[in-house]
Order: C-alpha cells, then structure tokens, then sequence
C-alpha cells in the first residue's frame, strides 16, 4: 500500500508549498537521530514525503498515481535515489538526484548546533552587567525647579582589590595549555550527517589565550563583587511623573573588566495638596468672598514656585468657568516658557448676617 505523503507530513492536500515546507522543518527537528526520540526510519520517511511534496511534478504525478515514476511518466520501474553523505542504502537522509531539490538543510544544523553552523563561533562575552531600574519620588516642587538627588542601591559593582580585573596584573600570566594562546578550540561532532568542525572559544581561559599566574581571592577572579553603588541624578526643570532618565555605564557592574549595564531612573511625582498637575499646566482652588466677585477685586497668591501673583477677577465672571494665567504652570523640560495655571474660584458666603447686611443684600437683589 502506497504511504500517505501527506499523513506524514501533517498536511492537508490542498497545502500550499509554505505550508508544506514549514510542516517539515518542524517534523525533521522533531525526528532526527541526534534528537531525543528521533529515528532513522521516521527521519528518512518525514524526507521522502517532504521530497515528492515539495516538487510540483513529482506531486501532481503522486496526487494521480499515488506514487512518483522515473523520468516523469508512469510505467517506470521507479525512482532512482543518491545518497547524501555515504547513506545510500538504509536510514539516513536522501534526496532524488533525478531532478529533485535538496532540502533546506539550514534550520536542521541550526537546531544541532545552536545556529553556529557553516562559519567560526564568536569568541565569547564575559558577562555583562544587567541593566537596572530604580525609582524615585520627588516633590512637585522639586519637579518645577529640577533636583540632584543621590541614590543608592545594591548590586554587582568593581572588585576594589583587582580594579574589576579579577587578577593581580603584576603577577603576569602564562599561555593557555588548552588552546595554545589563540584563545580557541577547534571541536569535532560525529553527526547522522559525517563529522562537522567547529571552532569554540576556550573554556580554560575564556578566550584570553593566556591566564593569570594570581587570580583575586576576594573576587574569585571574576572582578566583581557585591556591594552598593551610589549615583547622582540631575532631574531637569519640568520632569513629568513617570518620566524614565537613563544613565550610560551605571547599572550592574560585568565580570572581568567588561561593559556595565545601564541605569534607568524612573520619576515619580508625589500628589500636590494645592496644584493638581496636567501636562505643563497647573489647576487650583482659590476661596474668595461674595464681595470679591462682585466687586472684582484683586486677590494674592503664589505660585508652585513660591513667586506671589496678583490675580484680578473680571467683573461679572461666571463662577464655574476657571481663570486662566499665563505662564505660571510648570516649566517646560527642555525648552523655554512655562505652562499655564487655571484657578477655580469657591465664593465663601458668611454663616451670620447681620440685619444690615440682610437689608444690603434685598436692595442689591432689586438691582440685580
């Protein structure tokens, strides 16, 4: 009985070549003899299917043969096979030298050797130092007039004793044993495919080709050690809530000398108990007497910055509409000018009235 090439694969008949091809990539990492649970007889049966699908004559012959001829007709007493690498004949992976196409074997040595097939491995990074987050809370007055501020915290940070090398440099140092002062190891793999070369950093002296005569004893020769750091931080003019400050080279410190992480300071701006803050712009309540609206009076105040103002209430103002007063909101990070302030107005009426004010208020209501 003829196989089904497309139970093999996974795939409806009506698959599109994407499809297919996507269907065995995944079967062939799956099922191949290097792998956990693959076999040659699996991995050789995902193969052929994937190559009488893959190729269009081959799969309108298979849709209306159900199998594949020689030459392309049918009568034919079958297919001729090569054989890659030496397996011609039993499992292993083949491909049909008449005509057929050599599957993409790039995403197959990708998952055998870590995607460091078909060129040399780059020498390897010491760990760097992680990047690192901290926040902080400032005053809106502090926002409005910028702050410096010291911030401390614990991390990875430079062996005092090494200088973050990890060695005592004085002592000098001697050729790696292992890879002979080139930093790299040539390592051959025996795969279902033949035997493959690569060329890794040396795990004996991290590629550095040579090692320390003294490792530090207080760092391990990693030339680093827990401890707590302590930045500055300037805080701009006008900093929003929120806002994320970055500092290059401050966060955790990396082994052995190399790139530190970097530090990102996140703002926070406390609640006001006077200013409610939106963007650059300022809101705020201001209690006045009933005769300070109606007289339109000038009334005082200050500003998140300490400067008094004068603020005049216009005559005949619409008490549920705010005031608005240029520049006196919060300035704005990084370039000139400030926002505006809005002042709601809250008219405080007296809890007495005497018979005279009673009598002045019936005559202004008749003029009103």
């Amino acid at each position: 009985m003829a196989k089904d090439y497309y139970k093999v694969l996974g795939v409806q008949k009506t698959a599109t070549e994407e499809e297919i091809k996507k269907a065995y990539r995944k079967l062939a990492h799956q099922h191949h003899p290097d792998k956990t649970g693959g076999t040659d007889t699996k991995f050789k049966e995902i193969n052929e299917a994937y190559q009488v699908l893959s190729n269009k004559e081959k799969r309108a012959q298979y849709d209306q043969y159900g199998q594949v001829f020689e030459g392309g007709h049918p009568g034919a007493q079958g297919a001729q096979w090569g054989g890659f690498g030496g397996f011609q004949n039993g499992g292993g992976f083949e491909w049909n030298s008449a005509g057929g196409e050599m599957p993409d074997l790039s995403d197959i040595f990708e998952g055998i050797f870590g995607g460091q097939f078909g060129g040399r491995a780059r020498r390897q990074t010491y760990t760097q130092g992680s990047d690192i987050e901290f926040l902080e809370q400032i005053t809106l007055e502090e926002a409005f007039h910028g702050v410096k501020k010291k911030i401390r915290f614990e991390t990875f940070v430079a062996c005092d004793t090494c200088k973050g090398l990890g060695h005592d440099k004085s002592k000098g140092y001697k050729e790696c044993a292992l890879c002979k002062g080139r930093g790299e190891v040539k390592v051959e793999r025996k795969t279902f495919f033949g035997n493959f070369a690569q060329v890794q950093t040396c795990t004996e002296c991290n590629g550095r080709g040579e090692i320390p005569h003294k490792f530090c004893q207080v760092c391990s020769g990693r030339g680093r050690t827990k401890g707590t750091r302590e930045v500055e931080v300037h805080i701009g003019a006008g900093v929003e809530d929120g806002q994320i400050i970055k500092m290059k080279d401050m966060g955790e410190v990396g082994e052995y000398g190399s790139g530190n992480g970097d530090l990102y300071v996140v703002v926070r701006v406390k609640p006001h108990a006077i200013f409610e803050r939106k963007k650059n712009d300022l809101f705020t309540k201001k209690e006045i007497s009933i005769t300070d609206a109606l007289l339109g009076k000038k009334i005082m105040m200050h500003d998140i910055g300490g400067e008094s103002f004068s603020l005049e209430i216009p005559a005949s103002t619409n008490l549920a509409e705010k005031i608005k007063v240029t520049g006196k909101g919060m300035p704005r990070l990084g370039s000139f000018g400030r926002g505006d302030c809005y002042v709601s107005l809250i008219v405080r009426t007296p809890k007495h009235l005497s018979s005279k004010a009673k009598k002045l208020l019936e005559e202004l209501e008749i003029e009103l």
